[in-house]
C-alpha cells in the first residue's frame, strides 16, 4: 500500500512573495504620490521645468502635467489592490509602471535626474510585481496569508 503525502506549504516561499507584493504596493503609491507631485507642479508652475529647443517629443509643459498627474491617480489607486494581492492589481501594476517609465523618458529633458529616479524606482515595481508568483502568495489571496 503507497501512501500518499500531502504537500508541504513553504511558509519561506509565502514570506518572500508577500514582502515583494508588498514592496511593489509601496513603491507603487509612492511612485504615484511623487507623480501626482509631478503633475501639479507642471500644471501650475511651468517656470519649475527646464525647457529644451528642438525635442522631438515636445509637449506644452502642462500637458506633461496632466499626463503624470493622471498617471499618478491611478498607480496609487492600483497600489491598494495591491495590499490586498488581487492578480488585476499586479498586472495593472506593471502596466501603470510600464507607462511612468515612458512618460519619464519623454519628458527626460525638462527634469533629467528626477525622471531616471522615477525610471529607476518603476524598474523595481515591475521587477517586484513579476517575481512573485500566484502560487507563492498564501492562500486567502493576501500576502502571507495576513
Amino acid at each position: 500500500m503507497t501512501t500518499t503525502h500531502a504537500p508541504r506549504e513553504h511558509p519561506a516561499k509565502y514570506t518572500w512573495a508577500a514582502g515583494l507584493m508588498v514592496f511593489g504596493a509601496v513603491m507603487l503609491s509612492l511612485v504615484g504620490i511623487l507623480d501626482i507631485f509631478r503633475g501639479i507642479m507642471a500644471i501650475a508652475q511651468d517656470e519649475v521645468f527646464v525647457t529644451t529647443r528642438n525635442y522631438v517629443f515636445a509637449f506644452d509643459l502642462t500637458a506633461w502635467g496632466w499626463i503624470h498627474l493622471v498617471l499618478g491617480v491611478v498607480a496609487v489607486i492600483v497600489s491598494f489592490g495591491l495590499f490586498q494581492a488581487a492578480t488585476w492589481a499586479r498586472v495593472a501594476g506593471v502596466v501603470i509602471a510600464g507607462l511612468v517609465v515612458i512618460a519619464n523618458f519623454l519628458s527626460l529633458p525638462y527634469f533629467p535626474v528626477w525622471s531616471v529616479v522615477m525610471i529607476a524606482m518603476s524598474g523595481f515595481i515591475i521587477w517586484a510585481l513579476c517575481v512573485a508568483r500566484k502560487e507563492d502568495v498564501a492562500p486567502g489571496g493576501t500576502p502571507g496569508g495576513m
